[in-house]
C-alpha cells in the first residue's frame, strides 16, 4: 500500500516538473483554463512537501531546487523500502 502511494506520488511529482518547464518555455500557457486547473492543483499537493525543503535549501534567484531535492528523497524512500521488503515480511 506504502508503495503504492509513493507510485502515485512519484507520477505526481513528474507531471509537475514536465508541466513547469513547459510553461517556462511558453509551450503551455496559463491563461487556458484546463492547464491553469491542472497547474494550480498539483501545485496545492505539492506545496505542503516543497515548503520545509524550501526553508533549508539556500536562496537562488529564479531557480527553485525544491522539486529536485524531494523527488530524490522519495527514489531514495523507494529504495530502502525494496531493499528492506524481506526484512519485514521475515518477522
Amino acid at each position: 500500500m506504502l508503495m503504492l502511494l509513493l507510485d502515485v506520488m512519484w507520477f505526481i511529482m513528474i507531471a509537475h516538473i514536465v508541466m513547469s518547464w513547459l510553461i517556462n518555455f511558453q509551450v503551455l500557457n496559463l491563461r487556458q483554463p484546463l492547464v491553469s486547473q491542472i497547474w494550480y492543483g498539483l501545485n496545492r499537493l505539492l506545496e505542503p512537501i516543497y515548503t520545509p525543503i524550501r526553508r533549508f535549501l539556500p536562496q537562488m534567484s529564479g531557480l527553485d531546487l525544491a522539486p529536485l531535492v524531494a523527488f530524490i528523497g522519495l527514489i531514495a524512500v523507494r529504495i530502502i523500502l525494496v531493499n528492506n521488503a524481506g526484512f519485514f515480511y521475515s518477522y
